[in-house]
């Protein structure tokens, strides 16, 4: 976004004059991140999820690369690879421990910066393809996780990687040969985790640059804020450096407050205790489940119970992918003139009594058996969810009546007045 208050960056020697007119990467660190990128004043902590998503990411591909050099991707070997990398290997322990908890923080990160989004509107326009960028690292981030949890080779992983996978055989004509083709045979083994740990290494580069994409597009209209009230005046905005470097550091101090507690006194908790038995065909686990991070959509999966027209186990599939996809669409669902729930009566109510206790219940129900009364549960839920994105939400922005909006974000911040509406230098009216 191009503000004409911006700070220009200045080359403050000979050396970074030359690098400028060469290779001008301080100057884009400058733009980007720095106190030439002017943002709106008034973001919440909600805003810092983007950086700590980041963060994440950063910290996945580091601890990622460090335990490749000690990962045998091989059946007979995957298993004890690991367990050698948590007793032999210096400081294994804690590379494994910090990249098992780092997926789950990462998409605890995630959820909470998507449903930022869900609240604030920030899929509307002109945000639309910063929007439909962040589906895409999603979608990436969830494929990326799955062949993850594959590679221990544990119990969990090996029937997960069955079950997940044969889902595909539902699917008509192609179904069975893009089976086959995931696992490279008729079921996990060497060859499929060969592919797993290839595509699990490769896939957090491409999310690296779909982010940078991201990025880029968020500079071009400039980052949303909670009122939804477009940048007006100078008054309006802040440097990003060294007011918002400031708060995303000291978000960033909690999440490593909480993210250590985890990896040093709860490294287990959030994982399954069958991971720590090896892989074994001959005996299926009483209760096979994916990663928590996955249960909302495992949940929908198992929603689908009787054919209808078309087999369940086929439906499954189907809404399992439709519960991201219609994700793309809110852009054009969502045809409300106001962005920020804050002053969307209606929508407020739907969101915070309808949308999120509706996940929550897809967090619990994934992980369930799948036994009543928890599969009709899933249905209601299921139903509800769609409802939501596909009925609810368009008629709510076609009938709803917003609160006045404020003049502008300085004025939401300060107060309705004479400065507040005109900016810093404004002069008092004189009759």
């Amino acid at each position: 976004m191009s503000f004409p208050w911006a700070k220009e960056y200045q080359p403050a020697n000979g050396f970074t004059k030359f690098l400028d007119e060469k290779l001008p990467l301080p100057r884009l660190v400058y733009n980007a991140v720095g106190a030439g990128y002017p943002v709106p004043r008034n973001l919440s902590y909600f805003w810092n999820f983007g950086v700590l998503a980041g963060f994440c990411l950063m910290l996945q591909i580091v601890t990622g690369v460090v335990l490749a050099m000690h990962y045998t991707a091989n059946a007979d070997g995957a298993f004890s690879s690991v367990e050698h990398i948590m007793r032999d290997v210096n400081w294994g322990w804690l590379m494994r421990y910090a990249h098992a908890n780092g997926a789950s923080f990462f998409f605890m990160v995630i959820y909470i910066h998507i449903f930022r989004g869900f609240f604030y509107a920030s899929y509307k326009p002109p945000r639309e393809m910063i929007w439909l960028l962040g589906v895409t690292i999603f979608l990436l981030m969830m494929a990326t996780a799955f062949m993850g949890y594959v590679l221990p080779w544990g119990q969990m992983s090996f029937w997960g990687a069955k079950v997940i996978t044969g889902l595909f055989g539902a699917i008509p004509l192609v179904g069975e040969p893009l089976q086959i083709w995931l696992l490279g045979g008729y079921a996990p083994d060497a060859a499929a985790l060969n592919r797993f740990f290839s595509l699990h290494y490769l896939l957090p580069f491409v999310i690296a640059g779909c982010v940078i994409l991201h990025i880029w597009a968020l500079h071009i209209p400039g980052s949303s804020n909670p009122t939804g009230v477009e940048v007006k005046q100078e008054s309006d905005t802040v440097p990003f450096h060294p007011y918002y470097t400031a708060k995303d550091g000291f978000g960033l101090g909690v999440f490593l407050l909480i993210y250590f507690t985890f990896v040093f006194f709860l490294p287990n908790v959030l994982g399954h205790p069958d991971n720590y038995i090896p892989a074994n065909p001959l005996s299926t686990p009483a209760h096979i489940v994916p990663e928590w991070y996955f249960y909302p959509f495992y949940a929908i999966l198992r929603a689908f119970t009787f054919d209808f027209i078309l087999p369940a186990k086929l439906w499954g599939v189907l809404a399992m992918f439709a519960a991201i996809l219609v994700w793309f669409f809110l852009p054009w669902l969502d045809k409300g003139p106001v962005r920020s729930g804050h002053y969307r009566p209606l929508f407020r109510k739907f969101f915070w009594f309808g949308l999120i206790p509706c996940m929550a219940g897809l967090f619990y129900l994934g992980g369930a058996p799948a036994e009543e009364p928890y599969v009709m549960l899933s249905q209601v839920f299921t139903a509800y969810y769609f409802l939501h994105f596909l009925v609810i939400l368009p008629i709510i922005s076609s009938i709803e009546r917003p609160d006045p909006l404020p003049y502008s974000i300085t004025e939401a911040v300060l107060g309705s007045d004479d400065k507040a509406v005109l900016g810093d230098s404004a002069k008092p009216v004189t009759a």
